[in-house]
């Protein structure tokens, strides 16, 4: 069945590309009757994003540089008899070799490279059925994107040129006024590295009330019964097998308007985790964050304190499903926990200057229990501070561009020089974009 349905699928999006496009011949038609109407009153998924990206990392003997493209090329179909089709195919291409890629294991040629995680690949990136039979419900079967809340614990880490996407159900429900219901239950999982799993499930449970257009409270429940062999956390003693976990969450997040110019941002959100369905006994975590700031116009300023616990220094709060880039820093130099946790204070600040956004943000990065320097000789709980920059122009709906600068300064010697340390690292992306 799951086989017969993908060949229909891809033999539908295969037909759209070889007609001519009807669009303008159907103009005046409110809904599809036939499959070529639905086909050319669709919308595209398609986009091409190129990137230079340059890692300099201390104690490395060479500097990376990455010239990369991202093409996504796809279509949704418009709903007919509530059904509707969408598929989209990923190349990610690279133009040069004067890198690392994160592929195991690492050619030899490439030692000494720091690792810019954006390997070659070909692949479906999106490929699902969609059903709105049912009022104010939507139904996803198949490969698709999935982005929760601000992608904390669920993200498709686009920020990177492979995408992660799930293969599974998802239910969408928003019959209640004010309330967003979400359920999901997905078998496969495609990481960033384009490594498959599907070896257990990970199910979803969320539910947001929006109490005004612009605040909401969400509650949610991530349970990962699928051990991600490849994203191996630190741990004291014997290494763990399976990494599965549940995780309950509770959100407030939004922004309250004062009057015409200003507003008050604010942000409260805790969660615990839990070892599940056979997994390590360690997991045992607690999460938490509180923020606020204000905004004027195109404004605003903030500041946050986000804490991913430590289990005694055995385990660190870990979120493996999320877009992990946009936490404690935006130089990936945390995604995955030290066993003795996270507390990251950090600054933003917003803006809009000529239509051009600018962002800034600063961060203090300290450990939640005390770690052992390498030497052995004492003992620290700083990791390091981080600067990000960032730059974004949009030129029409389909051009856009960014520049982006990551500093991060080691504080406290942390781990090994070989492995875990977190050394002084700047990074500077130039990304240019296309979309249909």
């Amino acid at each position: 069945m799951k086989h017969s349905l993908n060949t229909y699928l891809l033999a539908a999006v295969a037909a759209m590309y070889a007609l001519p496009s009807l669009a303008e011949d159907l103009t005046n038609v409110a809904a599809p009757s036939t499959l070529m109407e639905a086909i050319s009153m669709g919308k595209p998924m398609t986009s091409f994003r190129l990137r230079y990206e340059n890692d300099q990392v201390d104690g490395s003997p060479k500097d990376s540089n990455a010239w990369t493209m991202r093409s996504l090329i796809g279509w949704q179909t418009k709903p007919l008899n509530n059904f509707s089709i969408a598929a989209q195919l990923i190349n990610v291409a690279q133009f040069n070799n004067d890198f690392y890629d994160g592929t195991t294991p690492k050619p030899a040629d490439k030692v000494g490279y720091p690792t810019i995680a954006d390997p070659d690949y070909t692949g479906v990136n999106q490929l699902f059925l969609e059903w709105t039979g049912i009022p104010d419900t939507k139904v996803r079967v198949g490969r698709q994107s999935v982005k929760l809340d601000n992608v904390r614990f669920i993200g498709n880490v686009e920020f990177r040129q492979i995408m992660q996407v799930f293969d599974g159900i998802a239910i969408e429900n928003k019959s209640i006024p004010n309330v967003d219901l979400y359920a999901a239950h997905f078998e496969g999982l495609r990481r960033i590295s384009s490594y498959y799993y599907n070896n257990g499930n990970v199910d979803i449970a969320h539910a947001t009330w929006k109490y005004s257009p612009t605040e909401n409270l969400t509650g949610y429940g991530y349970f990962q019964n699928m051990p991600i062999n490849g994203f191996i956390y630190p741990t004291v003693g014997a290494p763990m097998t399976n990494n599965s976990s549940q995780t309950f969450g509770l959100r407030a997040d939004g922004s309250h308007k004062v009057d015409t110019d200003w507003k008050v941002l604010y942000t409260a959100e805790y969660a615990k985790q839990d070892n599940y369905r056979g997994g390590d006994s360690r997991i045992d975590a607690h999460y938490w964050r509180l923020g606020a700031g204000a905004g004027f116009g195109n404004w605003s300023a903030r500041m946050d304190r986000e804490v991913l616990s430590s289990n005694n220094g055995l385990y660190g709060f870990q979120t493996p499903l999320a877009t992990g880039h946009l936490f404690q820093g935006l130089g990936d130099l945390f995604l995955t926990t030290p066993k003795e946790g996270i507390e990251d204070t950090f600054l933003t600040l917003n803006g809009k200057v000529l239509d051009v956004q600018l962002s800034a943000e600063y961060h203090w990065l300290d450990s939640d229990v005390n770690f052992t320097t390498p030497s052995g000789a004492g003992t620290g709980n700083h990791y390091g501070q981080e600067l990000d920059l960032v730059a974004g122009y949009s030129y029409n709906k389909n051009w856009s561009g960014k520049l982006e600068y990551f500093s991060f300064k080691e504080d406290d010697l942390y781990g090994s020089t070989t492995t875990t340390r977190k050394r002084d690292t700047d990074k500077f992306l130039a990304t240019l974009m296309y979309t249909f």
